[in-house]
């Protein structure tokens, strides 16, 4: 389905600014060459541009490549800073980026994993 982005098994997003104006060849490029990641794979690579209202969003889907642009009005996304690097998101993350959060939130409740009893 054209858009879908549910088919996305992991979401990347690169740190730092992305010049916006770059094309679907140029960012699965970028994520090649740059972070040595596989861009045909169902994975959701996300790029924000230098004023940080603006985010595009790349995504394989079997027979092509989707790319999605958002542009806010009001504010700008939580984005992190730090140049040059890539960085795995959960859903939940996702949800807070697109909400206008912080990825890291101080007082949300983190999966545990299972341990001993005392």
């Amino acid at each position: 389905m054209l858009g879908d982005i549910r088919i996305a098994k992991d979401i990347y997003i690169a740190s730092g600014h992305t010049d916006i104006r770059k094309s679907i060849d140029r960012l699965a490029a970028l994520v090649q060459e740059q972070f040595q990641l596989e861009s045909f794979s169902p994975t959701l690579y996300l790029f924000c541009g230098k004023c940080r209202d603006r985010i595009k969003a790349l995504l394989w889907e079997g027979d092509g490549f989707v790319l999605l642009y958002k542009r806010l009005e009001n504010g700008n996304f939580k984005w992190p800073r730090s140049a040059n690097e890539v960085k795995s998101i959960s859903w939940q993350q996702f949800r807070w980026l697109m909400e206008g959060l912080e990825l890291e939130q101080k007082t949300a409740i983190l999966p545990a994993r299972p341990s001993a009893f005392c």
